[in-house]
């Protein structure tokens, strides 16, 4: 079920149907007879008497609102459903105008004395409010808006700073914890700076271990002999990381120079595909009346990024609205 692809036809389609099913308990028929043995005046459209007013005017048009939103909530997937050759919409618009056409012929005749309530005249109001949403809810403009769009602001897809502390928080110059400067705790004499980069622990030298010599503390020439090789094992394979990562990104279609992230909606539900495997299990969804970020381009596709910040790629850009 998705809610976000209600538009502002079906939600004028909701509130007539509401408007009926009140408009039901009002008096339909009023009659015109003052003295004390008149007794009731009014009855609604539940009255047996009045009968077949409620099936055929009220209960066919709340039956014909709840078919077309019952329609809309299924989507894409309730396309090729159909019931003796037309969907649930579309037996949905021929039920409103069908209770429609009772209405306004219930409208007529009568007897002297007797006329219409407030009930007649709203439901006649409600079911054409409904008839001409439900006919009109895809060629008009206006009533195919979506309802509901969640468009967030451009700043909230990246971190204050591009990824770096927010001042006042662990990590910022001045601050503890940060480097050169004590955290919690800790002796302001033991601070880790480049001053200190040859004691135990300091940037760029493990912490010793327990009963391990200490470099200046009389240790074998052998440690620094270790050390020395270990620092180079280190180095050939962040080389070998480096070399791994750029013949990875030369197999991968280059994006665009001059491209910038743009905001952009689908018009319909789309997949969204791995990153790093087109041909892959879908990663997401894109549905109608949502707004996306386009983070980067690659050839015709987009890396589309999602509400929980799940990125993939769309391979089918035909037909996006660009916020």
């Amino acid at each position: 079920m998705n809610l976000r692809a209600l538009t502002k036809g079906d939600a004028a389609v909701a509130g007539a149907a509401v408007l009926l099913f009140i408009a039901s308990f009002l008096p339909y028929w009023t009659v015109d007879c003052k003295g004390k043995y008149c007794g009731d005046t009014s009855t609604n459209a539940w009255d047996s008497v009045l009968f077949p007013v409620l099936p055929s005017v009220f209960l066919l048009g709340i039956l014909a609102a709840a078919l077309i939103l019952v329609q809309r909530f299924q989507g894409q997937a309730a396309v090729n459903r159909q019931i003796l050759g037309l969907r649930l919409d579309q037996w949905g618009i021929a039920f409103s105008v069908a209770a429609l056409w009772a209405a306004l012929w219930s409208l007529g005749g009568g007897l002297e004395g007797i006329g219409h309530g407030i009930g007649a005249w709203l439901a006649v109001i409600a079911l054409i409010v409904l008839a001409g949403a439900a006919a009109g809810g895809q060629l008009i403009p206006a009533l195919k808006t979506p309802l509901v769009t969640d468009r967030p602001a451009a700043t909230a897809a990246f971190p204050p700073g591009g990824g770096y502390p927010a001042p006042g928080q662990p990590g910022q110059p001045g601050q503890p914890g940060h480097y050169g400067y004590p955290g919690p705790g800790q002796d302001p004499n033991q601070a880790q700076s480049p001053a200190f980069a040859g004691q135990p622990g300091g940037y760029g030298y493990p912490t010793p271990q327990a009963g391990q010599p200490v470099p200046g503390q009389g240790q074998p020439q052998d440690v620094a002999a270790q050390q020395a090789q270990a620092a180079a094992a280190q180095a050939a394979e962040a080389e070998a990381a480096r070399q791994a990562a750029a013949q990875q990104a030369a197999q991968q279609p280059a994006p665009a120079a001059d491209f910038a992230p743009f905001w952009f909606a689908v018009p319909a539900p789309r997949q969204l595909a791995p990153k790093d495997n087109p041909v892959g299990a879908p990663v997401g969804e894109l549905v109608p009346g949502t707004w996306y970020l386009a983070v980067e381009q690659r050839g015709t596709a987009l890396v589309a990024q999602l509400q929980d910040g799940t990125q993939g790629v769309l391979a089918d850009t035909s037909g996006i609205q660009r916020g």
